[in-house]
This record gives structure tokens, sequence and C-alpha cells, in this order.
């Protein structure tokens, strides 16, 4: 298959994968203000699921499998586990769980493809403001059909951060802590808004100039990190390495200021 029919297919899917995308939030949007306390469980400390996760999940599940039916998913509330040979999809149905729960934008329906374990698709979907961020390889990056670039800013202490705040897995909140104090000091603000999906994306179009995060899950950052790079961003693990996606940790941000960010995230959390 040659580059340019290649690149036609993945838009085409692309296409499709968005509006599956879009399906999901509505119904999620529905069920706003209805989920009670008692249909509320929880997974693990301070980490929820509710029948809006996991049916909005087996929607995008059978969905997806008719796209491409030899395909397996890695699907965050594991209503199915079928590995694929060549294709997987990597899913949250709704990334910011507890902003839902609370009915606090932002919260997000996050899909990736991967082939042969690249990611070579990416759609996120944040429901509240009704905006779907794309990219698949080859192509630029855009949200509700119009490019999106990484912003231009070239010093941290002009940066706009977002974050992410450990809510189970605190060994390396005293790393973390520091790494924080640090660019409170040294930026213009730094953001926490509870759904990761929705900060990579925000960098993406340039809302946010770097995002970092650490002890996420493979469907919080596999679709965003595509959009990322295909907007002119880049995205590493914390050592400057590839393992952002199944390492649980991840920084991303405009090319200018990166090697910076990057240095100092190195001193912080693996100095």
């Amino acid at each position: 298959m040659n580059n340019d029919l290649r690149i036609m297919i993945l838009k085409n899917l692309c296409t499709q994968v968005q509006q599956l995308a879009r399906e999901a939030g509505a119904f999620i949007k529905e069920h706003v203000n209805k989920v009670t306390s008692e249909e509320i469980e929880i997974k693990a400390f301070h980490n929820y699921v509710t029948y809006v996760d996991k049916e909005s999940e087996k929607m995008l599940i059978s969905g997806l499998k008719k796209l491409i039916p030899e395909s397996g998913f890695i699907a965050e509330e594991g209503t199915t586990t079928t590995k694929g040979d060549r294709y997987n999809w990597i899913v949250d149905p709704l990334d910011g769980t507890t902003n839902f729960l609370h009915r606090l934008p932002p919260y997000s329906v996050s899909i990736a493809l991967t082939e042969n374990d690249e990611v070579i698709l990416g759609v996120v979907y944040e429901i509240g403001m009704d905006e779907c961020f794309y990219a698949w390889k080859g192509s630029k990056a855009y949200m509700n059909g119009r490019e999106i670039q990484v912003s231009d800013i070239s010093t941290i202490k002009d940066s706009f951060i977002a974050t992410g705040f450990p809510y189970y897995d605190y060994e390396r909140i005293n790393e973390y802590v520091r790494s924080l104090e640090y660019f409170m000091q040294n930026s213009i603000g730094i953001r926490r808004f509870g759904s990761a999906a929705a900060d990579l994306a925000y960098v993406a179009c340039g809302r946010f100039d770097a995002f970092y995060e650490y002890s996420l899950s493979p469907w919080d950052v596999a679709a965003g990190s595509l959009i990322v790079k295909q907007a002119g961003g880049r995205v590493c693990d914390f050592k400057g390495g590839d393992d952002y996606i199944f390492g649980r940790e991840i920084l991303a941000g405009n090319s200018i200021i990166f090697e910076e960010l990057l240095s100092i995230l190195t001193k912080f959390m693996h100095g």
C-alpha cells in the first residue's frame, strides 16, 4: 500500500472514530445528574466508576470492532480484554469520572489506535465544550475541523502549565511537590483540570504550553500524545525516553521550551 492511500484510509477511519466518540459523549451527557451515590463503584482509593463509564465503553467497543474486526482492546473498564495481533484500540470511555460526578468539565472520551504498538490515530472528545481533537499518522492535528498547533512560548517563566495531582499513588509525592513548587515560582501559572486526555488536547491547541503527570494509564495518554506530536509538540517520559504510554509518566509541550522542561523534571523526578 502506498503512503498516500494509507493516509487516506486513516483519515476516513478517523472520521468514523470521531462519530463514535461523539455518540458516546452524547450518552454520557444525557446522564449528567442521573447517577446516584448508590450507583458509584469504588475500584480503588479515590478511583470511581459508574454504569455510565461501563455502558459508554461497551458502545465504543461495539462500534470500533466493526471498523477493524480483527482488532483488540486495551480499555479502562475491562469490558473486553481481547488482544489483537496487529491492531489494538486504547480506550477511555470517560476520562475525568470524578469531574463528571460533580458536573464539572472537562471530562472526555479518549480513543487511540495502535499498529504493532505504535499509535497511528487519536481522538479526544471533550464533552462539556463539545470539542473533538484528532490526528492520525501523517496528518496535521485538528479540533472540530480546524487545524491546531502547539504554542510558540519560548521561556518557562512565560509558560502556562497543566499537571495532575496523584490520587492514589503517593510513592513519588515528595519529588512531585518539589517540581510543583518550582513551577509555581517560575511560570505564569499551573492548572489541574482532572482529565489528562483534555490536558494533552489543550497542549496541542496551545491553551497550555506544557503538561506533566505521573501514575497515568495508557488510556489516559495514548490519543492525546499523538495529537500533541501531530500539532508540532513533543512528548516523552521524565527521562527523555519513549516509554510514556505504558511507563506511567508523561511530559508534553511545545518544542521550544521542551528541553528545559525535561531537564527540570528529570532533576526533580529522577534526580
